[in-house]
């Protein structure tokens, strides 16, 4: 491990560097050589966390680093791709290796195959978006503890319809799917039985406007009490639509989960989730709206939220849905460099006919956040 960061170190300064803007980082050129990528994200954070009881203040504020992250990517002629990324932000427990994949190209972009380390395929905001690519600091707390482990070990295959017409529609990539196997135990961590995670996704795009995706995982994990022989089993499915049109963009996704035996809370993006016993059922959603400006501006509003446990009522202190809304405001200085701005208002939810029992916490957030892409 500290072998494959030393490298990843010394190569910064040797090699010319290179990031794509796509959700998965691509090799700069098709004849072979070796790209740096990589981005750091300089983090400015106040908590509004009310008062003590003696009155004295329990707000924070600081800075820190919500990721930095560097890696090298690059084409083996004719027919391989590496990608390998490292995570180095103490503040996500690095650092440690985040991917590390080959894939085989012959066929794209109908069919590649990717064997390795990589982010799961599932849905919109996770599969879909990298990182670097959200339109808001923090994804959505639904795609965060449901897709958790955000990454793991095994084999993917994907593509797309490329510049193929469709049912005489003329627009590239109508249809693109992914499908993997993986050990189901998250980043850097050996499986212990026979049992594999299934994820596949889906995406149909028939104009530039609009794109419909699907996305289903299933799989079965050993439980964590050894005296348990039933292994546990985690299923998810989701939905969701992405709108573009006289620069608004309209976003929407939603995610249900059924965990029985045990279910990961936390994670993603470098987390380490926390494993708790028992049998759940959870969904949610978000929806944003952004604007595309002429000044390099974008704001926007996002709307989510998440019920952990669906089998209690809202007003349960032990299950609370938590819902959030976001207002934000994106400024684009060039095509390395963006500021985001994020304000975050916290809502723990009760029941609708039981308002006696309303649950508001004092936890809302000022977040501001600078991105700097390597070129």
């Amino acid at each position: 491990m500290k072998k494959t960061l030393s490298i990843l170190i010394i190569l910064t300064f040797f090699v010319s560097v290179h990031i794509s803007a796509q959700g998965c980082m691509e090799p700069a050129s098709s004849s072979g050589g070796v790209s740096v990528i990589g981005y750091i994200q300089p983090e400015f954070k106040i908590g509004f966390n009310g008062d003590n009881v003696d009155g004295t203040s329990k707000n924070d504020m600081g800075f820190y680093f919500r990721r930095a992250r560097l890696g090298v990517t690059g084409v083996i002629p004719y027919d391989f791709s590496y990608h390998v990324m490292a995570e180095f932000s103490s503040f996500q427990n690095g650092p440690y290796l985040l991917d590390a994949f080959v894939t085989y190209n012959r066929f794209k972009p109908w069919l590649k195959i990717s064997m390795g380390q990589f982010k799961k395929p599932f849905g919109l905001e996770l599969g879909s978006t990298a990182c670097q690519d959200l339109y808001t600091i923090n994804r959505s707390k639904v795609v965060n503890e449901l897709t958790s482990p955000d990454r793991d070990l095994g084999v993917m295959i994907s593509g797309s319809t490329g510049p193929q017409k469709i049912l005489g529609l003329d627009k590239e990539n109508i249809l693109s799917y992914s499908l993997s196997v993986t050990n189901g135990t998250g980043k850097n961590a050996y499986d212990i039985d026979m049992a594999k995670d299934f994820i596949g996704r889906l995406v149909i795009a028939p104009y530039d406007w609009i794109s419909i995706g699907g996305s289903y995982q299933y799989g079965k994990q050993k439980n964590p009490d050894p005296t348990v022989i039933t292994k546990d089993i985690r299923m998810r499915y989701g939905f969701d639509v992405t709108l573009k049109k006289h620069n608004f963009i309209l976003q929407s996704e939603y995610v249900f989960g059924r965990d029985e035996g045990s279910k990961l809370i936390g994670g993603g993006c470098g987390a380490t989730p926390e494993l708790v016993l028992g049998n759940f059922k959870s969904n949610g959603y978000f929806a944003q709206l952004m604007y595309n400006t002429k000044f390099k501006v974008m704001p926007l509003v996002k709307y989510e939220t998440y019920d952990q446990d669906l089998d209690k009522a809202d007003y349960d202190h032990t299950a609370f849905r938590k819902s959030t809304l976001t207002f934000g405001l994106n400024y684009y200085a060039n095509d390395w460099v963006r500021l985001q701005l994020n304000y975050l208002y916290n809502i723990e939810s009760s029941s609708s006919s039981d308002i006696v029992n309303y649950n508001e916490i004092p936890n809302d957030m000022l977040l501001m956040q600078i991105q700097v892409k390597l070129n």
